[in-house]
């Protein structure tokens, strides 16, 4: 998965910068196209001469490195590559990436990318195991960096803990996996519905429910990621999308969406049900604001069409559905109930139960189920969740 890859490799002052060339060989073996850019301490550990005769290009280093008004361009960096690997990474680049302090060229790259990055740290154990070592690389996870966990073993300090570098084979299977992943939903079409609905009571009030629309945002990010395109049918939410392969629809009502999804779902190979759903809108929506009068107000409610229903009874062989069931009570019985009733291939169970999960949160804790079994998952940050999501959905997905 690697052939024509584009790869730009930074280089940072540790020792472990001689690991570099065997894993500049190693991509280059695998059909991949590998620049490099180093900070000035990374020249302190291995020679721009050595780096740039593995790779065939001049080593990037300086902003200004000849005296005729060129420079290297970072932008055109974060332009060209299709990811960009910091090996090894050192504290001091992890804490400037985290913080963006664009202080040398590979920050300023790193700031420029457009792919994917991974960061590989390199340093001594009580360095690694620092709080603000740990809180750099939690601030690179939360951007959607990948980090790739150190190894535990003998160090250059001669005491031996967690900080190894990884080694170069490892950093080289990560990314061709990664490339392999990205193309795993590729020609696919996947219909996801995402956030709340507003059920409008007269014109300034609703009834509505605490969905942010995080989760459903994640599962389309990762599926379009993954080479898929995604037909999003999202309630009101602040989040945006940006994703080329994202074709999104944005309704407020139940109404709306049962509209927007059972139009999209026939020519659509799966469906992700995530919204949260108004169960019950207002009978009669008020044409103008109702006033306060008296010590009560009645409403009167009617059950809205249920969307994941609607679009079970309407499945074909080979279509995969995917609902999701957020519980109080009785978890586990309420959402195999709903798996069976509403036809779908696996239901995503999470409760108001476990701290961090449901509504608003960056974190969620799920089980996946099906009419084998059952899958639980830790707590984990929604992109994460979703990346766990998805992998199932791949699995069986024709």
């Amino acid at each position: 998965m690697l052939q024509g890859k584009k790869i730009v490799l930074g280089i940072t002052g540790s020792i472990a910068a001689y690991k570099a060339c065997y894993l500049i060989r190693g991509l280059i073996k695998q059909g991949a196209e590998v620049q490099v850019v180093i900070t000035p301490s990374g020249k302190e550990f291995i020679t721009p001469l050595t780096l740039s005769t593995l790779t065939g290009k001049p080593v990037v280093s300086e902003f200004f490195d000849r005296r005729d008004g060129s420079w290297h361009s970072h932008v055109q960096l974060g332009l060209w590559a299709d990811a960009m690997v910091v090996a090894p990474a050192s504290a001091s680049t992890i804490g400037k990436m985290a913080n963006g302090i664009a202080d040398n060229m590979l920050i300023t790259t790193y700031l420029s990318m457009k792919a994917p990055v991974f960061v590989a740290p390199a340093m001594d154990l009580d360095m690694f195991a620092h709080p603000s070592t740990q809180k750099n690389l939690e601030t690179l996870r939360s951007y959607g960096n990948h980090i790739i966990e150190p190894a535990t073993g003998f160090l250059a300090s001669k005491l031996e803990g967690k900080g190894r570098m990884e080694e170069p084979e490892h950093i080289i299977e990560i990314l061709d996996s990664f490339f392999a992943e990205k193309s795993d939903l590729q020609g696919k079409r996947i219909l996801i519905t995402a956030g709340p609905t507003y059920e409008k009571l007269d014109p300034v009030r609703f009834i509505g429910n605490y969905s942010s629309g995080k989760m459903g945002i994640a599962l389309a990010e990762e599926c379009a990621e993954r080479g898929a395109t995604v037909e999003l049918i999202c309630g009101p939410v602040s989040i945006k999308t940006n994703h080329p392969n994202i074709l999104r629809t944005d309704v407020e009502s139940a109404a709306e969406m049962y509209k927007a999804a059972t139009e999209a779902f026939p020519n659509t190979d799966a469906a992700i049900l995530c919204a949260a759903v108004a169960d019950f809108t207002p009978s009669v929506v008020a044409g103008n604001k109702i006033k306060r009068k008296g010590d009560k107000l009645t409403l009167e409610l009617t059950p809205t069409k249920d969307i994941a229903q609607a679009l079970g009874k309407m499945k074909r062989d080979g279509q995969v559905m995917v609902g999701f069931a957020l519980e109080t009570n009785d978890e586990e019985n309420n959402a195999k109930e709903k798996l069976l009733k509403k036809n779908l291939d696996f239901i995503v169970l999470n409760s108001l139960q476990d701290d961090g999960a449901g509504f608003r949160h960056n974190t969620n804790k799920v089980t996946l189920i099906d009419k084998e079994g059952e899958t639980k998952f830790p707590l984990k940050s929604k992109k994460e969740v979703a990346k766990d999501i998805v992998n199932k959905l791949v699995s069986i997905v024709k």
